[in-house]
């Protein structure tokens, strides 16, 4: 009666699992900030990196998600997660197996067993044997342990399988910092170019000066010092593209150089979307990978001290043997002499080990206390990767701004100087001057436009943007608590 009244209630011993209640905040501190730039809409973070507008940023995210081996990695853990989850329900089945044998002996005469046998009128020095069993057993879980065992295995193959999301986030983000990367050190290196060719022509000039006496000499060694500190940059930049270059092609799970042709033609930066669909910090618990993953690691620690409570119980077990073995001939193997049965009722109880599972239940405990700390950090830590992230746009967006006025500015200047330089009002080394500056300025603007745009991914990683699995993985929770 106990055995059947356990089964149809299905108890199990040890705490049932009760996700965290954390207090969050309605809006991200930031948030204002950004609301005053941006204008906020309902649109989702799915494929956040359509928003950039660029056509070949899209392509190269696509084939990395396809290609890329980390990704690669990722789904062989989660087949070996699906794995180890089938393997703890097949524990709570019945389990069966077929045997079988046949032997052929021939007895010695010389040995005193032979001589005894021998000495028989009936001896037969050959003998053959037959057996073939079928046998099933199966443990009655009447405390839950395996199906604890089973509860704390798929809250890890749900790990795993956010951890694929995280995976597949970061895979994305990686290659959308890469591919801005690589326009801007183009970007940078014509300026360079730019650069260099101004310099070389005040040098020419200020040495013209110098020789018709009108021109120090310390002016042209200055003017020989600026145009070796711009050639001098060059081939950082240059071996600074090579490498981003070769990481892309990494990225995308080919070898280095193989998509190097495609991005020869000068590109712009990719334009800093506008941050939308942000939700709420309530919202990013579910929508993070890594918060799933810590939380589903939480989960597993919880099931496990419910396993190890059970083993304070008995195991009671049932198994069985049909079969049939004969040693006559094979003809006779399925005859009803031949026929075998066997029904065995199964006991374990540690109960004398008490205190070993009394320590294997603190470990237990101890284990969900670091995990539910670890869950409140991680928590903790992606509000605080968000509101960076967010603080870190703003200021840079700002930055671009300002030096966007610079460049104007600076641009209005070289026209009026230069319309001065025909009206013989001023030099073409003041020209020159001012175009330097000009350089100088379009760089910075070009490493802020950079700096921003990957704030802005780095703000959709933070929010964890591009995936949706999280719908799926909620219902997993409340399905199979």
């Amino acid at each position: 009666m106990l055995v059947v009244t356990s089964l149809l209630t299905g108890c199990a011993v040890g705490p049932d699992y009760t996700p965290p209640q954390l207090s969050t905040p309605k809006h991200f501190f930031g948030q204002s900030s950004l609301e005053k730039q941006d204008t906020i809409d309902d649109a989702d973070l799915n494929a956040w990196w359509e928003r950039f507008g660029d056509e070949q940023l899209t392509r190269y995210i696509t084939i990395a998600l396809k290609q890329n081996l980390d990704m690669a990695q990722a789904a062989a853990r989660l087949a070996q997660a699906q794995a180890s989850l089938g393997a703890a329900t097949a524990a709570m089945l019945p389990s069966g197996n077929v045997s079988g044998q046949a032997a052929r002996s021939y007895q010695s005469v010389e040995t005193p067993l032979g001589q005894v046998l021998s000495s028989s009128p009936a001896f037969d020095r050959h003998g053959n044997s037959y057996e073939a069993n079928l046998n099933a057993s199966w443990e009655l879980d009447l405390f839950g342990g395996l199906r604890r065992d089973r509860e704390a295995a798929q809250a890890e193959y749900q790990a795993t399988s956010a951890g694929v999301a995280a995976t597949r986030l970061a895979v994305a983000a990686q290659t959308a910092g890469i591919y801005i990367n690589i326009r801007a050190l183009q970007t940078r290196l014509n300026i360079a170019h730019k650069q260099v060719e101004t310099q070389q022509q005040m040098l020419a000039l200020t040495t013209l000066l110098y020789n018709k006496g009108l021109a120090a000499e310390r002016q042209v060694q200055l003017s020989q010092a600026s145009l070796a500190q711009v050639q001098a940059s060059e081939p950082a930049l240059e071996a600074g593209l090579d490498a981003a270059l070769n990481a892309l092609d990494v990225m995308l799970g080919t070898p280095p150089g193989t998509h190097r042709a495609e991005l020869t033609t000068l590109a712009p930066i990719p334009v800093t979307p506008k941050i939308t669909g942000m939700g709420t910090p309530g919202e990013l618990i579910t929508r993070r990978p890594d918060l799933i993953i810590a939380e589903r690691h939480l989960a597993a620690s919880n099931a496990k001290i419910g396993a190890s409570i059970a083993e304070y119980y008995p195991k009671l077990s049932l198994s069985g043997l049909i079969g049939s073995s004969t040693s006559i001939a094979e003809g006779n193997l399925f005859t009803g002499g031949a026929e075998q049965a066997a029904g065995v009722f199964g006991l374990r109880w540690r109960l004398f080990d008490f205190g070993r599972i009394d320590a294997q239940i603190a470990q237990a405990k101890g284990r969900e206390a670091e995990m539910l700390a670890a869950y409140r950090l991680a928590v903790l830590r992606a509000a605080e990767d968000v509101e960076d992230s967010f603080s870190t746009l703003v200021k840079r967006e700002q930055q671009a701004t300002m030096l966007a006025q610079g460049v104007d500015a600076l641009s209005r200047a070289r026209k009026a100087s230069f319309s001065a330089y025909q009206k013989g009002t001023v030099s073409m080394i003041e020209v020159l001057q001012v175009d330097e500056n000009l350089l100088q300025v379009s760089d910075r603007q070009i490493l802020a436009q950079a700096e921003s745009a990957n704030a802005a991914v780095a703000a959709f990683k933070a929010l964890g943007g591009g995936w949706q699995e999280h719908l799926v993985l909620g219902e997993q929770r409340r399905s199979n608590p």
